[in-house]
């Protein structure tokens, strides 16, 4: 079962770090890195901290978004245990603001169950994917 575990998420880490990317650079794909600067900007309106005062400027919540996907992805693949688990709070975190920005816009229901699931597989990790080690330790 750790096998299952790792290799989900080495799985995620690299679609997070993919995704990351994506959002860095038009050099993976112009059309799409265009896409997610027209979408940041409806992001950024219902920006979860706009409540207190914190209004971030589009371009910037794509890079700071890319940065922290690819980042994270890379240590939550590759990292060792206790910079994995961070990512993995840090990542979740982003998931659930993913989840808060679509509903806010008032997207189809269909529209969240990507961001729905990825949350739900890093929860599992977070929650199971620990392996032997975390459990010797809680006894």
């Amino acid at each position: 079962m750790a096998f299952v575990f790792t290799a989900l998420r080495v799985l995620l880490g690299l679609v997070f770090a993919l995704t990351g990317a994506v959002k860095l650079t038009d050099k993976i794909s112009e059309d799409l890195y265009e896409q997610m600067r027209a979408l940041f900007v409806d992001f950024s309106s219902v920006f979860p901290l706009r409540i207190v005062g914190v209004e971030p400027d589009p371009v910037q919540y794509l890079t700071a978004t890319g940065w922290l996907e690819l980042v994270g992805g890379i240590l939550l693949a590759f990292g060792p245990r206790l910079l994995q688990e961070i990512s993995n709070l840090v990542l979740s975190v982003i998931m659930m603001v993913a989840i808060f920005t679509l509903l806010k816009l008032q997207e189809p229901l269909y529209m969240c169950c990507p961001a729905a699931v990825v949350l739900g597989l890093l929860l599992l990790l977070a929650i199971r994917g620990r392996g032997p080690a975390a459990k010797r330790k809680t006894h």
